[in-house]
């Protein structure tokens, strides 16, 4: 079977203590479809019901889509170490989701999925948010949290070869990288809304 004609469903995992974003979208081709999306709102209490909470959460979110593959933003070191020391542990809790369902993880960095998503690292949340929405033809921007784990399942389709174009826009470095990346996404979205 061409690789390019298999349909693939990816989840992306925003993950957070507080608040965990999801998102699953369907890859065909160069096609990106959106299946769902949401945030796991993780209520007060001690650590290990809170991770537990995301970890079943996430189990339920997994059996309902089915996805087979998973992409999960990498945790930066905050100043705060204990900030980054609890979103690992959130993180780990995503993770472990995951696996026990058998599904392959792909890590990346928030400036990998922002320069896959919109072509340029530093990008703020709204402008993934409004990029998000123009990808996936959605009615409106998601919530954050959920477009940033859509962002995750997106930058994973393209890192994956599902639109070479833009992998290959993405693995230049430089500048004129991030101008051949927002090239390549501008002809994604238009050739996604022309369709």
């Amino acid at each position: 079977m061409n690789p390019r004609s298999a349909t693939i469903r990816i989840l992306g995992i925003d993950p957070g203590l507080n608040r965990t974003g999801f998102g699953v979208i369907e890859v065909r081709g160069g096609c990106l479809r959106p299946v769902t999306a949401g945030v796991i709102r993780v209520p007060a209490g001690e650590l290990a019901q809170r991770l537990a909470h995301i970890l079943s959460e996430l189990a339920a979110v997994i059996r309902a889509t089915q996805p087979s593959e998973a992409a999960v933003e990498k945790v930066f070191v905050n100043v705060n170490a204990q900030s980054t020391l609890l979103l690992g542990q959130a993180r780990g809790a995503a993770l472990c989701a995951a696996v026990s369902a058998g599904l392959k993880v792909h890590e990346y960095t928030a400036l990998q999925v922002k320069q896959a998503v919109v072509g340029y690292g530093k990008a703020d949340k709204i402008q993934v948010q409004k990029m998000v929405q123009q990808l996936l033809a959605l009615g409106r921007p998601p919530n954050a949290d959920a477009a940033d784990a859509l962002a995750c399942s997106i930058c994973h389709a393209h890192s994956r070869a599902a639109v070479p174009a833009a992998r290959r826009a993405t693995t230049t470095s430089g500048s004129r990288g991030s101008r051949r990346a927002r090239t390549a996404w501008s002809e994604f979205a238009a050739r996604k809304t022309a369709s």
